[in-house]
């Protein structure tokens, strides 16, 4: 018995020493997890082990960095350049648009356009017939990508592309797209001379589990086809019915098709990441910027585990604090740092009419519970909160004074800010702007708004519930 008391003891004091030690963790942060050590001694500490520590691992690390160093040495023409933020931005969001610029080196280029897709069927009729007039080369990634309808129809015009001579680059998530990499469709795709190339793979378990933690995952969702064209914005590859999870279906999403220089930039995301997989050169990736006549300025940003701590929280909250009039975010996850709830709240406060959309229904309970914990000291501090009704909302999305707009696969969760790749469009302009928030009106139209005294009514053990859920949301 005494042996055991001692292990125990030496088993918490060296797992607390060590995150007493971590200065990348908030104070929130660590008390959640003193909680699990105090209360689950022996699960804690493999839990720990596990998740514990965002460390994608020194290789990969030290690859990421000799990639974007490439970039920048072949490529830095097309990430644009910060002394023009100036002459394209309005003053009032220039420091957004230059906190995003220095997350990874994108900055603002002139003459883009962007064209909202109608809806799930409408974005992959698009996408197909836009791989089926390429005549140089298509590039995907997805960190899901099914064997539906969707994700078959990509595959298929990949095929027919790579068989009329079309180089085919496309990537999917180890884990997200784990069913679709074991498939006969993920072969013919190899066996039509499509490369392929596997973001984060589990082929190494062992090293990935002593090295890194399997939770780091490759969120992204680029398409570029020719270097004319990308989309971006939360859809993966796969039908809106999203069967391993149809219960919550439809999921709801939104996707942007652009032209002009700025596909160079997600050209360039995409390579960083191809790059990285395969250890091939960016000399084998075309770039190409033609701007569009009387297009607008926009950005990539792209984050993960590999670039710096809290820079998504960070440009949400700097561009919170840009906003004059009106602030709408749709978001699937709301597991916010106090960096953007004070950032939210404040914006309030100050008179801005601040729209946060939900879904009503979560495929995560976890992260229902979680969010909703925050309704109360959003609620009293003006924001408005509504809950989307017809399926699961997907879509990612804010926009501002009704001349900004922010789309990709970022969520308002810890996951997006400090565990995956994500990436993201930053756009200046008042057309697309206004149209992404015209679908964020639909989105309320489809939605139940949530009233303070809905709130202050819920039952004590349904508060209790939220609220024990968000403790220990930093560590989930």
């Amino acid at each position: 018995m005494t042996v055991l008391l001692i292990f125990h003891a030496l088993l918490v004091a060296t797992f607390t020493v060590r995150i007493l030690l971590r200065d990348d963790l908030s104070p929130p942060a660590r008390l959640a997890w003193f909680i699990i050590l105090i209360l689950l001694p022996y699960f804690g500490t493999v839990i720990y082990s596990l998740f514990g520590e965002i460390d994608i691992g020194r290789r990969v690390k030290r690859r990421h960095k000799e990639v974007f160093d490439e970039i920048r040495a072949k490529a830095s023409s097309y990430m644009g350049d910060a002394r023009n933020v100036d002459g394209l931005i309005a003053l009032t969001y220039r420091p957004a648009f230059r906190y995003a610029g220095s997350i990874n080196g994108f900055h603002p280029v002139d003459g883009n356009a962007a064209e909202l897709m109608a809806d799930g069927d409408a974005t992959r009729a698009r996408l197909v017939a836009d791989i089926d007039a390429a005549t140089d080369h298509v590039h995907v990634l997805y960190y899901i990508w099914l064997s539906d309808m969707t994700g078959t129809d990509v595959a298929e015009a990949l095929i027919r592309a790579a068989g009329r001579g079309v180089t085919c680059r496309a990537m999917a998530d180890g884990l997200g797209s784990r069913a679709l990499i074991k498939s006969q469709l993920w072969k013919r795709m190899d066996d039509a001379g499509v490369n392929l190339a596997i973001a984060l793979s589990f082929k190494n378990l062992p090293r990935v589990l002593l090295t890194s933690r399997i939770d780091l995952r490759n969120h992204r969702k680029i398409t570029v086809i020719d270097g004319v064209i990308t989309y971006c914005g939360s859809r993966n590859s796969a039908d809106p019915e999203f069967l391993p999870k149809k219960k919550y279906g439809p999921w709801v999403d939104i996707m942007l098709r652009f032209t002009g220089p700025v596909v160079a930039q997600n050209q360039l995301l995409f390579a960083s990441d191809w790059m990285q997989a395969t250890g091939a050169p960016l000399d084998g990736i075309k770039l190409t910027a033609e701007p569009v006549k009387g297009g607008f300025p926009a950005q990539v940003m792209g984050v993960g585990p590999t670039e710096r701590h809290a820079a998504t929280p960070q440009l949400f909250a700097n561009l919170i604090a840009s906003a004059h009039t009106t602030l709408t975010i749709s978001t699937p996850y709301f597991v916010p740092d106090m960096t953007l709830m004070d950032a939210l709240c404040a914006a309030a406060l100050r008179g801005v009419t601040v729209t946060l959309i939900y879904p009503a229904a979560n495929d995560s309970w976890i992260v229902a519970a979680a969010s909703r914990s925050y309704y109360h000291k959003l609620l009293d501090a003006g924001c408005i909160i509504h809950e989307f009704k017809g399926g699961l909302l997907h879509a990612k999305t804010l926009t501002i004074d009704g001349q900004v707009c922010l789309i990709g696969s970022s969520n308002l969760d810890l996951r997006s800010f400090d565990l995956n790749y994500e990436n993201n469009i930053l756009l200046h302009d008042e057309g697309v702007t206004q149209a992404v928030f015209e679908r964020q009106q639909d989105y309320i139209g489809r939605s139940e708004e949530v009233a303070l005294p809905a709130v202050l009514a819920w039952p004590w053990h349904r508060r209790i519930w939220h609220n024990v859920i968000a403790t220990i949301g930093p560590v989930l």
